[in-house]
């Protein structure tokens, strides 16, 4: 085996790897091209970009890893077309981050940044810096996945108390380290320090923001070593001039490094590091071995693990295969968001030409579609099984049932509240396409920005429903409608097609509609 090195990792990795008697080359932009021709694996960390055009100069590499855990470097689909196995090392740098974010919370509550810069200029200000202890204090976690559970274990040996917000986490998580598992709009107002470790997604974006604000006590204090973009920057700053919020500190921002006018930047309530969290020789050397270890067994024993893609299949089976994943992971996508609460089971069901294909590839792009609108850790064709494990959610597969549609898919999230589904197929070629929502058929293009309805089958919905469209500015591109026939008055819902993002306003004020019974926005 020839293994390319084109970044700087530790030492000890590369030593594992020269153990196997392997050809280790250890290289450089200059010459990376030359030594990709008999590469069988690439390593790299961030900078080397893995592109088609990269892979075009190693013909023979089964396997690039990536020493981190973002693999933005690296062109998934072209990897994956050319049957190329990309790994990365998830939670390398949990503990890092982890103790980064305890470090905040300490430095808050103790003044440490501005009493070290009052004695280095000279004054000895002891009343000026009077601290508060971390003890007895409640911490409210948003978010708990791996970060999430390292900040508790520290947080609890700290004896705070513990409260979590994470609606897709399974249950003995939460009961093994001890954590209460509360709504969000608890956690805002029972914590004293807030740390977010959320992924980022439409529904976490600005999940920090004015509204959330007013919901939290007085004097609370926020930790950021997540996503800048789950803070609304603006409204934090407005908190902590109103005394609503007596100290931040962040890690993260939506724009980095932020700009010299940025509303938090000079105040001086606020702490914050230039996105050095997991930056630790610890977790870098962390990192380089494991990735290490991951080439070693799918080189030397075909084990797989920690995949972001999967090789291949054939030209032919792919071409086939290909919208049927699509349409797989855009309905998951799509009942996820109109579901009633978090899923414990995801059941899919297939008839014709979908029940003929590779179903575990099916299942696994279904609940892909699921998890990337509700788990931290992004899922992929490999690990989704594994992530909906880890959160309690089982995957059912269904015999072929009968059905208007010969040739479909049907994708069912069973949750504590309900059981919701979505049916689609295949037309126009490649096109994935709605066909029935919640057992009513309704025909709608599965893709873009869409608003889902239930609704009374009433006279005047369908107008009311335009005319605020309307009136809001929002443009509809496509208006579905389907209907049960039984029950007084029948029921009905709708896909409505628009050409943007529908604001939480706009939806507030659908459901208020006479007769409009549910009323949610869909990205697909």
């Amino acid at each position: 085996m020839k293994i390319v090195i084109a970044e700087k990792i530790a030492k000890q990795a590369a030593e594992l790897l020269r153990a196997e008697k392997w050809n280790v080359v250890e290289t450089n932009s200059e010459t990376l091209h030359k030594e990709l021709a008999g590469a069988d694996a690439l390593i790299v960390r961030s900078a080397v970009k893995v592109d088609a055009a990269l892979l075009e100069h190693a013909p023979q590499l089964r396997v690039v890893g990536r020493a981190g855990v973002g693999v933005d470097n690296v062109d998934l689909d072209a990897a994956t077309r050319r049957g190329v196995l990309v790994l990365n090392t998830p939670g390398g740098n949990a503990i890092s981050v982890a103790e980064h974010t305890i470090a905040l919370m300490l430095s808050m509550a103790r003044s440490i940044p501005d009493a070290s810069a009052s004695v280095r200029a000279g004054k000895w200000e002891k009343k000026k810096f009077m601290g508060r202890e971390l003890r007895g204090k409640t911490l409210g976690i948003a978010g708990l996945g791996r970060i999430g559970v390292e900040v508790a274990r520290r947080a609890r040996a700290m004896e705070m108390q513990i409260a979590a917000y994470d609606p897709y986490v399974a249950p003995a998580v939460a009961r093994d380290n001890a954590i209460q598992m509360v709504s969000l709009d608890e956690l805002w107002s029972r914590a004293d320090y807030i740390t977010l470790h959320m992924s980022l997604t439409p529904e976490t974006e600005g999940l920090v923001n004015a509204a959330a604000f007013q919901k939290m006590k007085d004097g609370v204090r926020i930790v950021n070593c997540g996503r800048g973009e789950l803070v609304d920057e603006p409204a934090l700053a407005a908190a902590i001039a109103s005394g609503r919020v007596a100290g931040a500190a962040l890690d993260v921002f939506c724009v980095e490094p932020p700009p010299a006018d940025h509303p938090l930047a000079h105040l001086p309530q606020v702490i914050a590091t230039p996105h050095i969290a997991g930056s630790t020789e610890e977790a870098q050397e962390i990192v380089g071995i494991r990735i290490a270890e991951q080439i070693r067994e799918y080189l030397k024993n075909g084990i797989i693990l920690n995949a972001v893609n999967v090789p291949a299949p054939s030209a032919e089976e792919y071409r086939v295969l290909e919208p049927y994943l699509k349409l797989a992971e855009k309905l998951g996508s799509f009942v996820a968001q109109i579901a009633a609460g978090p899923p414990r089971k995801v059941r899919i069901a297939l008839s014709g030409k979908a029940g003929q294909m590779n179903t575990v590839l099916l299942r696994s792009a279904t609940l892909k579609g699921v998890l990337n609108r509700v788990a931290a850790e992004h899922a992929n064709l490999v690990n989704a099984a594994t992530l909906a494990a880890e959160r309690g959610i089982s995957i059912e597969e269904v015999g072929a049932r009968g059905t208007a549609h010969g040739d479909s898919m049907c994708v069912t999230i069973v949750t504590d509240e309900r059981e919701s589904s979505v049916e689609g197929g295949i037309f126009f070629g490649d096109r994935p396409r709605l066909l029935a929502a919640d057992g009513i058929q309704v025909e709608a293009p599965l893709e873009g920005n869409l608003i889902y309805f239930k609704n009374d089958d009433v006279p005047g919905v369908i107008g009311r429903i335009g005319t605020l469209l309307g009136d809001e500015h929002v443009n509809i591109a496509n208006f579905s409608l389907g209907r049960r026939e039984t029950g007084s008055p029948a029921k009905a819902v709708a896909v409505v097609h628009v050409d943007g993002a529908v604001p939480e306003k706009v939806l507030e004020s659908l459901r208020k509609l006479p007769a409009v019974r549910y009323a949610r926005s869909v990205q697909v």
